[in-house]
């Protein structure tokens, strides 16, 4: 049997539980770019460490895509705007 008390502690529990959702940078494949541009560029705006750079570019190029960096819409959007600039292709998810 459950008592008034424990119904209220449960609640609390579920009102701190909050889900944060992050949104992803998806860097796509193309024919342009070489490895070594993609590999300076990941380091330069994503903070990537260098062997980090070079899978994510390895991925890219084998399977046509790779999430490079992930967290709140207001830190990715310049990032992504920079990856642009930069003559990448990419978007936010």
């Amino acid at each position: 049997m459950t008592s008034d008390y424990d119904i209220e502690i449960l609640e609390q529990v579920v009102e701190e539980t909050e889900i944060k959702r992050y949104n992803q940078i998806v860097l796509f494949n193309d024919d342009v770019n070489t490895f070594d541009h993609v590999i300076d560029t990941l380091i330069s705006v994503c903070d990537h460490e260098p062997l980090q750079a070079e899978q994510c570019a390895m991925l890219v190029h084998y399977k046509g895509k790779c999430s490079v960096k992930t967290g709140d819409y207001k830190d990715l959007e310049p990032r992504c705007t920079a990856l642009l600039d930069a003559g990448l292709s990419a978007e936010i998810q």
